[in-house]
């Protein structure tokens, strides 16, 4: 009887430490220079008083009321930069960017030297995906002070996100060489060397982060990161350990040690971390994926499919949780709603070898060989190298009679993996059925021994009554 893989769902997926996002700072509250009479004092007063109370406002997460304090300083002194700014930094957290830019821009046509207003434009520019012009902001901020390691940061931060991992690491640099001490440098080079490929440069940075700032939750988690990248689990999980306990919210570092966790066999450790992530943060689609998988696996079937569910709602494009939605919904007998997942997937990523396999799977399990051929051809074409897919063609290609393109195939499969005995065992009954009883014996010999090693005692036992009755 011939065996038909289904390949297992891999969807661990760690989450690589985001970089600092570039924030728009509320300006100093600074005295205004003016001509030495009363009224005018007064009125400058008065507006910085606005001014003091919209900071607070702002702070305290009353967006609405900050903005009214900003533009009563202004309307009152309709020169105060710092009001115009805070304004505009206002404006943009209420979801008006243009408006912010026109404020931005007010600022600049008073004062051209004014840097804030050219860190903050740009800010906005690069959220409304003007991302060039944004480039250019930052370039003038830096013109005007160039020892300012924070705008060197920003631009680095904003080059990174357009892909210029070279560029970012220079002013990553940059700021390091004016501050060495600062902290948030270190941290953000190192996610760039990890993204570069150069994971122990990253650690190292991580490292000298964490130094000077041994509070800094985020260097921990990325360090974490970078070591379990390089295998190096248990380094990971205390790095983890350590950016909880300074930060008991930090969902992604509750969610990638639950991945370590699960990697390490510790399934109840994992499941409880992400059932944190989740509680944390009700929107994470990964964990409700991981923890599908991690429920799969423990044999609660129907509580996968609850969390992929969720996961999909939550991210409709997710293309790795349809793809374990629909192993779930196969092994549940679903094979319809298994075919539907498996084609959501391919029409995210027609790229996606084994959505196609799986899909082969569910197909030829339904009498669809033809299809089932197809498929499995085009998961070939996409990965040469991909051993179950030729195993499973193989196995329809028996089926339908092709004996010789069987064997090829199962040819295949040994050459990517001597150890499958399954394709063995395929590969030696076919040459039974086509007479050739010698190699027949030599490769369910090999089969028998392959799964004796594995400890697959009815396998074993499968291949020897064949073997006694050859």
């Amino acid at each position: 009887m011939k065996t038909k893989l289904f390949s297992l769902a891999f969807t661990l997926a760690i989450l690589s430490g985001s970089i600092v996002c570039p924030v728009l700072v509320l300006a100093q509250i600074q005295p205004n220079s003016s001509p030495n009479n009363l009224p005018r004092q007064q009125e400058i007063s008065t507006a910085e008083t606005y001014l003091e109370n919209g900071v607070a406002k702002y702070e305290s997460g009353d967006f609405k009321g900050a903005f009214a304090d900003f533009d009563k300083a202004i309307s009152i002194d309709p020169q105060y930069l710092d009001a115009y700014n805070n304004r505009g930094i206002t404006k943009s957290k209420l979801g008006d960017k243009k408006g912010a830019l026109a404020d931005f821009d007010k600022i600049i046509n008073l004062d051209s030297k004014y840097i804030k207003a050219y860190v903050n434009r740009a800010n906005v520019k690069f959220d409304l995906g003007n991302k060039q012009e944004a480039i250019s902001d930052y370039d003038k901020a830096i013109s005007i002070d160039p020892q300012d390691a924070t705008i060197y940061i920003i631009r680095g931060n904003a080059k990174s996100k357009l892909g210029d991992k070279q560029g970012a690491l220079a002013d990553y640099d940059k700021a390091i060489s004016i501050t060495p001490q600062d902290a948030v440098a270190y941290n953000d080079r190192g996610v760039i060397k990890y993204n570069l490929g150069d994971k122990q440069g990253a650690i190292n940075d991580y490292s000298k982060s964490i130094s000077i700032d041994p509070q800094y939750a985020r260097s921990y988690y990325n360090r974490g990161v970078a070591k379990s990248k390089l295998g190096d689990k248990q380094g990971a999980l205390a790095d983890y350990d350590k950016a909880i306990s300074i930060d008991p919210q930090y969902a992604n570092a509750y969610y990638n040690r639950g991945v370590v966790k699960d990697v390490l066999g510790n399934k109840q450790g994992a499941l409880a971390d992400y059932d944190k992530a989740i509680s944390i943060n009700p929107q994470d689609a990964l964990a409700y994926n991981n923890r599908g998988l991690l429920k799969s696996n423990l044999g609660d079937k129907q509580a996968a499919l609850a969390d992929y569910d969720k996961a999909l709602s939550i991210d409709p494009q997710y293309a790795i949780a349809y793809y374990n939605r629909g192993n779930i919904k196969s092994k549940l007998g679903d094979k319809q709603g298994a075919l539907a997942d498996y084609d959501k997937v391919i029409s995210i990523n027609p790229q996606d070898a084994l959505a196609y396999n799986n899909r082969g799977v569910v197909k030829s399990n339904l009498g669809d060989k033809q299809g089932a051929m197809a498929d499995y051809q085009k998961a070939i074409s996409i990965d040469p190298q991909y051993a179950t897919a030729y195993y499973n063609r193989g196995n329809v290609k028996s089926k339908l009679g092709d004996k010789q393109g069987a064997i090829d195939d199962y040819d295949k499969v040994i050459s990517l993996a001597p150890q499958n005995a399954n394709a063995y065992y395929n590969r030696g009954n076919v040459k039974s059925q086509l007479g050739n009883k010698q190699g027949a014996l030599t490769d369910l010999n090999t089969a028998a021994r392959l799964f004796q090693a594995q400890k697959d005692r009815d396998s074993y036992e499968k291949v020897m009554k064949l073997i006694r009755n050859l």
